[in-house]
């Protein structure tokens, strides 16, 4: 295929999935009751207050994606080292990619088109780290949540709660270990026949160090902190009588259950308030204002980024066809 062809074709696809991605979003806001909720909510407070909120909550998302990009760009300088503009463009640009996908999975071809051709299917096993990371603090606390859930909340026999409480300990233990001993996972995909063939990119987990993981698992403990600080903020501002101890241990849950269920953007919110109403009903009438809550930081944390990111795909370079 000439480079002028090739040129071509990236100029039609870049432009092809800018237009998905803004018509995506542009479904995605016209066609959600709950953030028609919310607007109707913050009209019965304080103005100057709920402008407060609402900007410190945007801040905290800028500040999110900032530490996401440093995590990818501390991650690639194990294959391909690039600069933190280039790594919040390519972070930026994967949320584009991620609305329209199931489970976000395209999150990792608007990131990993970024790099250079040979190097991207080490971006995808960089990305895996990033993500494992997360997933195992959502994990771990969303484990203890829930067995103070179960036992605060559900009637259940003393002898299933510690077994429930045991189990939960065993859990978080295995992810932790995990983890923190990656280079388990290499070993374990490397036994397989197939897997054998592409050794040399699964070779990539031995270069992570423990003092990397642990840099890798920081960035993560500070988004989750950020994620959980946005919805309380908002939660304390329209539900005010929220227990706040509570509340944060509803969050942990919240979070561990859009972890688990498969979802895609354009209904994601919607499983996120029914699981949201689901729990929060044990310790607050006010589930509309829960769902109002839920789905604006849905739409700050992932919305609003992926429009944005959407004017990066242009800089994505399918055919290496210029130079990175």
């Amino acid at each position: 295929m000439g480079t002028r062809l090739k040129r071509v074709i990236g100029y039609v696809l870049k432009a092809s999935i800018f237009i998905l991605v803004v018509w995506y979003c542009f479904k995605l806001l016209t066609h959600n009751n709950a953030l028609k909720d919310f607007h109707n909510l913050i009209f019965e407070l304080d103005p100057v207050h709920i402008w407060i909120t609402l900007i410190v909550v945007f801040l905290l998302m800028l500040i999110n994606w900032f530490l996401e990009s440093l995590k990818w760009q501390f991650l690639c300088n194990q294959f391909q080292p690039i600069g933190l503009k280039r790594a919040i463009e390519s972070v930026l640009c994967g949320l584009s990619w991620a609305v329209f996908t199931p489970n976000r999975i395209g999150e990792y071809g608007g990131r990993v088109l970024f790099l250079k051709p040979r190097k991207r299917v080490f971006g995808v096993i960089g990305m895996l780290i990033g993500a494992v990371s997360q997933m195992v603090i959502t994990n771990v606390l969303g484990i203890i949540a829930i067995c103070w859930f179960v036992g605060a909340h559900l009637n259940v026999d003393i002898f299933l709660y510690i077994i429930i409480c045991l189990f939960g300990l065993a859990y978080m233990i295995f992810f932790l270990l995990l983890y923190f001993n990656i280079k388990l996972i290499n070993k374990w995909l490397l036994k397989v026949k197939f897997l054998q063939r592409f050794k040399r990119f699964f070779d990539l987990l031995l270069r992570y160090k423990k003092t990397d993981l642990k840099r890798v698992f920081i960035y993560s403990i500070l988004r989750y902190g950020i994620f959980t600080s946005q919805y309380c903020i908002l939660m304390q501002v329209l539900i005010p009588d929220l227990p706040i101890f509570e509340m944060i241990l509803m969050i942990f849950i919240l979070f561990f259950a859009q972890s688990v269920l498969p979802s895609l953007d354009l209904f994601d919110v919607g499983v996120r308030g029914i699981t949201a109403s689901y729990f929060f009903s044990f310790i607050t009438p006010h589930i509309v204002a829960v769902m109002a809550a839920v789905a604006c930081v849905w739409f700050v944390n992932l919305i609003m980024p992926a429009i944005i990111g959407s004017i990066f795909v242009f800089k994505i370079n399918f055919f290496d066809t210029r130079t990175n």
